[in-house]
């Protein structure tokens, strides 16, 4: 009997002599780019043998010809983006510039001259998926996009193809490694939010302007993916309730320690209960940081790793985790990606499209259940914790735990709530405010997990 290595039957078959290569245009060469480039050279032979067709890097879109880029031959770089993304002979488009536009006119472009595109590009994801889903989906071209969530997590495929015969019900990301870092030294160490940003822009960890990290936009970018894949439903970084991490204070993270829990940024991207068979099911997406018990798996998520938690109808929980950002880990992604629409170009194939055909309604973050912890200064007086207790009763959110602290002029009392919409929260809080002997609602802030 003649020996078959283990998985032999499984590789492409080899292509025939003169077959011509697949190839491929690679638009930006930053930290990404530039990692994705220096592999497609390196790893070449494997690639090919994968794929079963010689992929041929013909050209790297570029806004300036001068920056030295060591390991890569200077003739494939060109400004004219435009023209590389037009040429006739070009079959898999790699976008990794980032923004809007250019990014959104190339992909078009190259799509509409037939090409298949990989794209790490989350921002234009969340903003305008659908006009390039219907893009891809009128050149029978493939749109993949792996990178664009979770770095070398592989998160967007097990939505999109494993998971697509179950029922999602809930995707809870850690989707920010800058924020995650940070969040994770503040309650190691028990510093500040600023120093700690500070710390982290030293590392490397955190851009000299942090904004689209801190301030909770990078996530709510990956939040709408990830909603839009797991619920069959677009949803768009517009419609993403968000907030980011620079109001939480060491404090805070005192507050969480004080009751098992620890302060993550998190992604929360939930599908109503069908229990009520009438009501329509809704979908509700949101960034924020909340407390999450230190007993659940995304509470040991630490540094700047990422961690995605899905729960499913008949898979159950399941967990993703590992580095979500760096050249390496992105390009590792990307590179996935491009060795599958190459595999269908071979075949004749186009893989999976937009999935759209429930399209739920996206709840306001008004009308979202959860609990809440809240911090407030008071004057120590009698009948001061009555007088809140009728404030809450009134706007019918339910007390699950009080505890005080300090005595004498004034104390803080912290508050753990039942359920409650955001809406009759926020109605709480106000009417807080109003009161004489509530001196300050110094701290907000939700509770997830339980």
């Amino acid at each position: 009997m003649t020996s078959v290595p283990p998985e032999a039957d499984l590789r492409p078959d080899p292509a025939p002599a003169g077959t011509p290569p697949l190839r491929v245009a690679l638009l930006g060469c930053g930290v990404v780019g530039s990692e994705v480039a220096r592999l497609l050279l390196a790893q070449s032979a494997d690639l090919d043998a994968r794929i079963g067709r010689h992929l041929e890097l013909v050209g790297i879109g570029v806004r300036r010809l001068r920056r030295d880029r060591p390991g890569i031959d200077p003739a494939l770089f060109t400004t004219d983006v435009e023209a590389l993304v037009s040429r006739a002979d070009v079959d898999l488009v790699i976008e990794v510039i980032g923004g809007i536009e250019p990014a959104r006119s190339l992909i078009l472009t190259a799509l509409g001259h037939g090409a298949s595109v990989v794209t790490a590009n989350k921002a234009l994801l969340a903003a305008d998926g659908s006009t390039l889903f219907a893009a891809a989906e009128k050149a029978s071209a493939d749109l993949y996009y792996e990178a664009a969530v979770a770095g070398a997590i592989p998160i967007i495929r097990p939505l999109r193809e494993s998971l697509v015969g179950d029922e999602i019900t809930s995707v809870i990301g850690i989707v920010n490694g800058t924020t995650n870092f940070i969040l994770d030294k503040m309650d190691a160490e028990g510093a500040g939010f600023a120093e700690t940003l500070t710390q982290a822009q030293d590392l490397g960890y955190a851009e000299a302007d942090p904004t689209a990290d801190v301030e909770g936009f990078d996530a709510a970018a990956k939040a709408a993916i990830l909603a839009s894949l797991a619920f069959h439903t677009r949803v768009t970084g517009a419609d993403v309730y968000r907030e980011g991490i620079t109001e939480v204070t060491s404090s805070d993270i005192a507050s969480a320690r004080e009751i098992g829990c620890v302060v993550k940024l998190l992604a929360i991207c939930q599908l109503s209960s069908p229990d009520d068979a009438a009501a329509e099911r809704t979908v509700s997406v949101r960034v924020h940081p909340a407390m999450i018990p230190r007993s659940h798996p995304l509470a040991s998520v630490g540094g700047a790793y990422n961690a995605v938690f899905v729960e499913s109808r008949s898979a159950g929980r399941l967990m993703f985790y590992g580095p979500g950002a760096g050249g390496s880990p992105t390009a590792s992604a990307v590179l996935g990606d491009l060795v599958t629409v190459a595999r269908n170009r071979v075949r004749g194939a186009v893989g999976p499209g937009e999935s759209s055909y429930a399209a739920r309604p996206v709840t306001q973050i008004g009308s979202v259940l959860t609990r809440y912890h809240l911090s407030l200064e008071v004057a120590d007086v009698a009948g001061v914790l009555a007088s809140i207790a009728q404030v809450f009763a009134e706007h019918d959110v339910s007390i699950q735990t009080v505890r005080q602290n300090g005595r004498g002029a004034g104390a803080q009392l912290v508050i753990v709530t039942h359920r409650a919409s955001d809406a009759a929260l926020s109605a709480t809080v106000e009417s807080l405010r109003g009161l004489d002997a509530v001196r300050e609602v110094t701290s907000v802030m939700r509770v997830e997990g339980e």
